[in-house]
């Protein structure tokens, strides 16, 4: 004997879906040959559906700890600006201190603030800013110390480890972006060319 189970998935600012699932009455999923009677009788049976007869006007609510306002948590893009977790191993850029988060990508060959040494992701659980910058830092040390000593004198003189904050870790933004740069804060002195 076959079972229907009718589903409802919500998702947030998706709708809703349906989807069936047929299982057989033993929870086994053993297909049988027909036999001689099956044949003469008509074939396999026929599921019957029942489906509710109301739905919930109203999805569930979030639970506390995620925010409501998920729009906030996504940087507006203007250009060439992506959100640092979407920066690759040797991308150039240029940062924005009035855009945390976000790094306008340029080519390496024109004038750039930083270009992007190693993309790392965390792993473990964090549930503070330090605890998240300091695993970052860890993540970034030797790959950002080994490309800079390959560096000529004078060409690279800061480093720039961009990581989640702990709502967007949350939510699974796991990347670390490990970059050299030419003049962290100040801004002044850029890059010319990609690293060597």
């Amino acid at each position: 004997m076959l079972f229907l189970v009718l589903a409802v998935i919500v998702t947030l600012g998706a709708g809703s879906a349906v989807a069936l699932v047929a299982t057989s009455g033993d929870g086994s999923s053993d297909k049988k040959s027909p036999s001689a009677s099956d044949s003469t009788t008509g074939g396999l049976p026929t599921p019957s559906l029942s489906i509710p007869s109301e739905l919930p006007s109203e999805p569930p609510s979030l639970p506390s700890d995620v925010p409501t306002d998920l729009d906030s948590l996504l940087p507006s893009l203007a250009g060439d600006d992506v959100p640092y977790y979407m920066l690759q191993t040797g991308d150039c850029f240029n940062i924005d201190d009035t855009k945390p988060g976000q790094a306008a990508k340029r080519s390496c060959s024109a004038a750039h603030d930083a270009e992007v040494v190693k993309v790392a992701e965390l792993e473990g659980t964090y549930a503070t800013d330090a605890a998240l910058k300091k695993a970052a830092s860890a993540l970034c040390a030797k790959p950002l110390d080994t490309k800079a000593a390959k560096q000529p004198a004078g060409t690279v003189r800061g480093t720039l480890v961009q990581y989640p904050d702990p709502t967007g870790f949350k939510l699974g933004i796991d990347k670390v972006a490990c970059s050299l740069a030419a003049d962290v804060g100040a801004g002044k002195r850029k890059l010319t060319k990609p690293l060597t």
